[in-house]
């Protein structure tokens, strides 16, 4: 295999050291509960009544070209954000830049082209390290996405160390990729899971996960942010109790990195697993981070090229970290479109964008919940983005309306938004519905998209009144 080139890199392995604003503490965002306002930091040209600068959501929609769209013949107001992002143009001029100028296959070219395409997939791997303030490079590995880094641990540090009668703590508010992979690891093994109640509100019970956790429990794997309910779970509560057990915890951060500051030595987690496409990048590429010293003792989760030190038909040797993970081929240009989403993030203020994504969340429940017959699901005082909701007894006709319907005629209004379980059919079971209605925010979202939802289900109500 071809050692990297260059200067901008570090030797396989090295530490790089992020940047000190990267190695900051994660912001939590506001409470759900707080009053508009509260929250303050945002950076633009324009000035709001109060004289603090406005985030000027105007001119960052301008980067991404879908938002001027119209769908019957209406402007699209996209709030299926949860399910996947849209893209800046940076990152569709980065895949595009890749395929006309740097295409060519990495790590194993000794001519110009393949050194470069290296050079710059090994720069997004450590841009990846710094934005979610890993400690090393080469506890990057990057994936298909989430659903494929939970089951890569799963298969491999599974495996290995998961036996009959032990026992997996996942909660009650799981996306079905962090519950299938390991449901299919306790068939294999005999183990058994072992489920972290929920509150009707959507928080977890803290005092009962403490409880689940024994003497045979060999993992504890839950998501940062709830894809279904907009939860914010309390990760570094939970990382702590399961460690004072020497147990290790997996987090499923899709939802957060987008949401969010990021970073897993404050965590203190040992796995942390999210998706490219759910933080403005493609889609097909995701990243897990892994402690070293857990990586480093995991067998290769699939055999192919690249992931080799040397093979012969007696014996194969595997590559070193990150390398002993990614078999074969790789999304080359997923990964480098990840890297420009990443500078895309990096390039704005975070910040601001946080605080006008949580003003937007609190004004968008406040209205919708003026609405009669509609019900808010997931109401935790820790939220982010997400809203969702049912339509139950309706005034005047005193009769349920289908999330589906709901969505339909949404859609007619230039409105997008997700309907039914949300791969979370546990929670719609919990909570006793058969599905809900999703809008999920982003930062390029405004407050008359908020509004033009409420107008969108006062008119649900008016065709089925």
């Amino acid at each position: 295999m071809m050692k990297r080139t260059g200067e901008v890199l570090p030797p396989r392995g090295a530490s790089v050291k992020p940047p000190a604003e990267a190695a900051g503490g994660a912001m939590e965002p506001a409470r759900s509960d707080a009053a508009p306002g509260e929250k303050s930091g945002a950076t633009a040209e324009a000035s709001s009544p109060g004289g603090q600068r406005a985030f000027d959501v105007a001119r960052l929609r301008q980067d991404f070209p879908i938002l001027s769209s119209r769908v019957h013949g209406k402007p699209l107001i996209y709030l299926d954000n949860a399910a996947t992002t849209q893209k800046p143009r940076a990152v569709i001029d980065a895949l595009k830049h890749y395929y006309e100028a740097q295409n060519a296959n990495i790590h194993r070219g000794v001519y110009t082209l393949s050194q470069e395409a290296t050079n710059v997939y090994e720069q997004a791997r450590v841009k990846v390290q710094r934005f979610i303030n890993a400690a090393q490079s080469r506890e990057i590995i990057f994936t298909r996405g989430t659903t494929e880094s939970i089951n890569l641990v799963a298969s491999s540090f599974g495996r290995a160390n998961v036996k009959a009668g032990d026992e997996i703590v996942l909660s009650a508010m799981e996306h079905h990729s962090n519950i299938v992979p390991w449901q299919l690891l306790c068939e294999e093994k005999g183990a058994l899971l072992r489920v972290i109640p929920m509150t009707d509100a959507g928080e977890l019970l803290m005092e009962e996960y403490e409880k689940l956790l024994g003497p045979r429990t060999r993992l504890v794997a839950v998501n940062h942010l709830s894809n279904a309910l907009g939860t914010i779970n309390p990760i570094e509560r939970i990382v702590e109790l399961a460690h004072a057990r020497k147990v290790p915890v997996l987090l499923d951060g899709a939802q957060w990195v987008a949401h969010g500051r990021t970073d897993v030595r404050k965590y203190d987690c040992d796995f942390y697993a999210f998706s490219g496409h759910k933080m403005f990048g493609p889609t097909g590429i995701g990243v897990l981070y892994g402690k070293a010293k857990l990586l480093d003792v995991m067998p290769p989760y699939q055999g192919g090229g690249d992931m080799i030190s040397s093979v012969t038909f007696e014996k194969t040797t595997y590559n070193d970290l990150p390398y002993k993970f990614e078999a074969g081929t790789p999304n080359i240009a997923g990964v480098i479109g990840l890297g420009a989403a990443i500078d895309y993030i990096n390039g704005i203020d975070l910040d601001a964008a946080i605080a006008h994504e949580q003003e937007l969340l609190r004004y968008g429940m406040s209205e919708l919940s003026r609405i009669g017959g509609l019900r808010l699901v997931g109401t935790a005082k820790q939220k982010a983005s997400v809203i969702s909701f049912v339509l139950e007894k309706v005034p005047p006709v005193k009769m349920d309306i289908h999330p589906h319907d709901i969505g339909s005629i949404l859609d007619g209004e230039g409105v997008a938004v997700r309907t039914g379980h949300h791969c979370c059919q546990p929670v719609m079971d919990r909570l006793n519905v058969p599905a809900t209605a999703r809008a999920s925010l982003a930062f390029y979202n405004t407050k008359e998209e908020v509004d033009a939802l409420v107008a969108g289900v006062r008119k649900v109500i008016q065709m089925f009144a």
